[in-house]
């Protein structure tokens, strides 16, 4: 059960902290216009087109002790980035961002601008047109964002992988472990735990189905 555990545990970490970034980048790149926006919109969604060995690669550079980035990391917070679940939670971010971010801002661009007009209008604020007026607009979609962030991750190979090895307790989730059981030719055991992560996405997708068409109604 350690690796789905782990699995678990990466999921909603990993969901949580991009709940956060990706309210904070709508609000940002919907709300404002600058240079460089288009650029930072297509910087997001690059995982999406970028091979997961890519990233995990990269990442694995950025973050090695030696390295600027891990270095920080280390002598700050005491905390080893490569080979390590702070290591695959950092990629699992990176790599899962668009998952969060993209559905957001299609939502909102979706969005009529006579919202945001009106509540100007009224002599709204920036901050409080998009978190009370626009927001609530995009319940779909913030509800999409969340469950495909979760079960992208959940499914994570190449750049968790690429991180953090295959260390029993700190980085074997459940995409690993079946690799792992199939290297060493324990093909029930690798059954199991492929039986468990088809379970869950049929499960994810027919949920994210059901809940869209009830919040459509809410």
């Amino acid at each position: 059960m350690a690796p789905l555990w782990l699995s678990l545990k990466l999921a909603v970490f990993t969901t949580l902290i991009l709940a956060l970034v990706g309210v904070v980048s709508g609000y940002v790149l919907h709300m404002f216009s600058f240079r460089g926006k288009s650029l930072i919109r297509a910087i997001i969604a690059l995982p999406l087109v970028l091979p997961p060995t890519v990233l995990g690669y990269y990442l694995l550079v950025a973050m090695q002790p030696d390295s600027f980035a891990g270095g920080v990391f280390e002598k700050l917070f005491g905390v080893r980035m490569v080979f390590s679940f702070y290591g695959i939670l950092l990629g699992s971010i990176v790599f899962s961002l668009p998952f969060m971010v993209s559905p957001i801002l299609s939502g909102l661009d979706a969005l009529p601008k006579s919202l945001r007009e009106a509540s100007f209008t009224l002599g709204k604020t920036r901050l409080q047109t998009f978190f009370k007026v626009l927001v609530p607009n995009i319940k779909s979609s913030l509800f999409a964002a969340f469950i495909m962030t979760f079960a992208h991750t959940i499914g994570e190979f190449g750049v968790v992988l690429m991180i953090g090895g295959n260390i029993p307790g700190q980085t074997r989730v459940a995409s690993i472990a079946i690799f792992h059981e199939m290297e060493a030719m324990n093909y029930d055991v690798a059954n199991q735990y492929a039986l468990v992560l088809l379970v869950f996405s049929l499960v994810i997708i027919f949920l994210v189905q059901w809940l869209q068409k009830r919040i459509a109604l809410w």
